[in-house]
C-alpha cells in the first residue's frame, strides 16, 4: 500500500463540520492561467494519487493539517486578497474540496481550481475557473487522463499541458486536434524544466499554427523553488 493510500485523507464530518487536509495557506503571485500575475492566497490540500515524473510540490502528498471549512475561509479572509487558487497535491482527491471552492465564491473570491484532470470535475462550482491538466507520456501518467471531463468544462476555464520533449510535443497537439481543444478552450503549454528549454518550446508552438499560449512559471521566475512562494 502507497503512503498516500495508507493515509486517512478522505474528508470528514466533525463537530465542527466538513474538514479538509491542508499542506499550507500563503500568498503570493499567481505564476500560471489567465489570473497571472495578480495577488493570490493558495490553498494547497494533501494528497495526490498521481505521481508524476516532474511535480514540483511532492511536499505535499502527505502531512498537512485537518481544518474545518470555517478555520480555512477564516484564514483567507486574513489575508485580504480577492484572488483565491485551491491546489495541491491533487485537491479534488478529498471529497469536500467542492464545498470549498463554493465557500470561496460565496465569500466574494475570484476562485480558480487547479486539478490534474485525473478526477472528476462535474462537482465544481461553476463560478470556479478551473485549470486542469493533461498528463503527457513524459509524465508517467498519460493512462488518468479523464477524457470526460472536457464535456464539464466552460469555455473561459484553461487547459494546460506539461512538455518534456519533442514526443510530449507530438502527442499534446495531436490531442488538441483530436478533441478540437483549441477551439474550445484556452490552451496553454509549459516546458518541464531540463526536459525541453523554453526556447525550443516556443518556437515548435510557432511552427505548429495551432492557437496555443506558451507560458512559463512566473513564481519560479520570481522566488525559484522554494515553497510556500
Amino acid at each position: 500500500m502507497s503512503s498516500f493510500e495508507a493515509m486517512p485523507l478522505d474528508s470528514v464530518e466533525t463537530a465542527g463540520g466538513q474538514t479538509l487536509r491542508i499542506t499550507e495557506i500563503f500568498r503570493s503571485i499567481q505564476g500560471e492561467s489567465d489570473h497571472i500575475g495578480w495577488p493570490t492566497v493558495f490553498v494547497r490540500l494533501t494528497g495526490c494519487p498521481l505521481r508524476c515524473v516532474y511535480c514540483d510540490t511532492a511536499y505535499a502528498f502527505t502531512g498537512g493539517e485537518r481544518m474545518t471549512l470555517d478555520t480555512i475561509i477564516e484564514q483567507v479572509r486574513a489575508l485580504q486578497t480577492r484572488h483565491v487558487c485551491v491546489t495541491g497535491g491533487e485537491p479534488l482527491a478529498q471529497p469536500n474540496c467542492p464545498a470549498l471552492l463554493a465557500r470561496l465564491a460565496d465569500a466574494g473570491h475570484v476562485v480558480s481550481l487547479e486539478t490534474s484532470g485525473a478526477l472528476d470535475v462535474s462537482a465544481v462550482d461553476p463560478r470556479v475557473h478551473v485549470v486542469m491538466d493533461l498528463k503527457t507520456p513524459a509524465s508517467g501518467e498519460v493512462d488518468r487522463n479523464r477524457w470526460e471531463n472536457l464535456d464539464c468544462l466552460k469555455p473561459a476555464d484553461e487547459i494546460k499541458v506539461v512538455i518534456g520533449g519533442r514526443e510530449d510535443f507530438d502527442w499534446a497537439i495531436a490531442r488538441v486536434d483530436e478533441h478540437r481543444l483549441d477551439r474550445r478552450f484556452p490552451v496553454l503549454f509549459s516546458p518541464v524544466h531540463g526536459g525541453v528549454t523554453p526556447t525550443e518550446l516556443a518556437e515548435w508552438i510557432l511552427d505548429s499554427g495551432r492557437e496555443i499560449r506558451f507560458q512559463m512559471q512566473l513564481h519560479k521566475l520570481v522566488w525559484g523553488d522554494e515553497p510556500g512562494r
